[in-house]
């Protein structure tokens, strides 16, 4: 006899929704029928902008190497690493550069070590330990097991000492480790301001994540990185409807707990029953309206607020000068960070190359009009644009509330809202990346079926290193 459907319902179809979709379905097979409800378009973050008929990415460009999950998805999907175009990187401080990257390997570690001493090297150690025990969960992942809160999956990685990395500062970890005052203002501070456009008061956990993506190598999905989201939903053969979520009423049939999606599309608003259900967009106040009704006790406001965040996609001519090279054609830079500095109007510029690089492709030279994405807290007014352009021929904005405003006195978000009601987005607050996302995702496919099967032994388990090492 067939097995009975699982009705299933997850809300979002960018990195979060799609991989969870993909996950639930590997994980309960043809029985579970999945509803993906999106207003906006598969990829939401994973965006991207055309200039002179070229697609560029105007968020989530790159990848960590060691984002084993991200890796697989490429792989499943046939998708292709995009050829990397090399670059050189510098950190301004609003009127200098304070550390300038050459070709040379040596000589740029001579330069660390000259502005820093051992700094940097004290920093690879703490950023490789906390990588090294993050990457355990691939294994504990591998073989079924779950965790029911983040504070928990973090303990079986890293003990309590991950679970108070999210609640101190970065900038507190590393001057514990000998790392110097001036190596967190200068280069710290600007891979911080780069990525989550934000100070070093980030918590310690999601500081590090960051710090990894800046130091080992990065790729990019050949086509555009929201591929990946579009390829998964593809393969799960999800249901997508383009459908905004208002919110969700608890109901219960045969004494099992049934949800009522309520939602606004194109025509009109409607509603349908789920057994089980993934929110994978903020349910913060600032991000949405979302409402619960007749839960019992009722579902908490999630405190908190998200940091807005400007991305200027300009296709324009660099005003060097502005950076101390009057002749343009010596500006050797693809890539500028910038220092905490309270007259600066930018947080992180770079050269970007399209989404599609042929073998015939080569950067634009700096006296030539080239395509520059400027990340910044405010949209750019024509004075500033003016300041860091000699003229150019279009300027296309996308403002969004990407990262979450990181304040370390916060406690984390659930994952569990109820029976058969999970929450995605709340790993933000760990750290933000296409990785994090991806693990948690297949963390709440495999606690949802772990739950959904009774399996408890695969929940919450204690010393996992240990049965894992067993097991194998």
């Amino acid at each position: 006899r067939p097995r009975p459907s699982l009705p299933a319902a997850v809300v979002g179809a960018g990195r979060g929704g799609s991989a969870v979709a993909y996950f639930l379905q590997q994980h309960f097979g043809p029985q579970v029928q999945l509803d993906v409800y999106e207003p906006a378009g598969v990829g939401g973050r994973l965006a991207t902008v055309t200039v002179n008929k070229q697609q560029y990415e105007s968020r989530g460009a790159s990848i960590h190497a060691l984002s084993l999950h991200m890796q697989d998805f490429v792989k499943i999907l046939g998708l292709k690493h995009r050829r990397e175009v090399a670059g050189k990187s510098a950190i301004f401080s609003g009127e200098h550069f304070v550390l300038e990257e050459t070709d040379w390997y040596l000589l740029n570690l001579f330069r660390l070590w000259w502005h820093y001493g051992i700094s940097f090297l004290r920093l690879q150690m703490w950023v490789e330990e906390v990588m090294e025990k993050f990457m355990r969960i691939y294994k504990y992942q591998a073989h079924g097991y779950a965790f029911s809160s983040l504070e928990e999956l973090l303990r079986s990685l890293g003990g309590d000492a991950f679970v108070n990395m999210t609640q101190r500062s970065v900038a507190e970890s590393l001057l514990e480790v000998g790392v110097t005052q001036r190596f967190v203002d200068d280069v710290i501070a600007a891979v911080l301001r780069s990525s989550y456009g934000q100070s070093v008061l980030v918590p310690a956990f999601a500081g590090a994540m960051s710090l990894a993506g800046a130091q080992g190598s990065t790729w990019a999905v050949e086509g555009g990185n929201k591929l990946l989201c579009s390829g998964l939903l593809k393969l799960t053969k999800a249901n997508v409807i383009p459908a905004r979520v208002m919110g969700i009423s608890l109901h219960s049939s045969e004494g099992k707990a049934l949800y009522q999606v309520h939602y606004e599309g194109r025509e009109g608003q409607g509603s349908a029953f789920y057994d089980m259900v993934v929110v994978t967009t903020p349910l913060h106040p600032s991000r949405s309206n979302f409402t619960f009704e007749n839960f019992e006790p009722p579902i908490a406001d999630f405190p908190g607020a998200f940091q807005p965040s400007v991305t200027s996609v300009v296709h324009g001519y660099l005003n060097s000068s502005y950076f101390g090279f009057p002749d343009p054609k010596l500006f050797p830079f693809t890539s500028i960070l910038t220092t905490d500095t309270p007259n600066l109007f930018f947080n992180a510029m770079d050269n970007i190359c399209p989404v599609n690089i042929s073998a015939a492709f080569r950067r634009k030279q700096p006296q030539e009009a080239a395509v520059w994405r400027v990340l910044s807290q405010q949209p750019l007014d024509k004075q500033q644009l003016k300041t860091l352009f000699r003229s150019y021929y279009s300027v296309q904005v996308t403002e969004w509330q990407t990262y979450p405003l990181y304040d370390a006195a916060k406690s984390l978000p659930p994952i569990v809202l109820h029976e058969n009601l999970f929450y995605l987005s709340g790993v933000e607050w760990v750290a933000s990346s296409m990785e994090m996302i991806a693990v948690a995702a297949k963390n709440v496919a495999l606690l949802a079926y772990n739950r959904w099967h009774q399996d408890l032994e695969k929940i919450d388990q204690k010393d996992l290193m240990h049965k894992v090492k067993t097991e194998l």
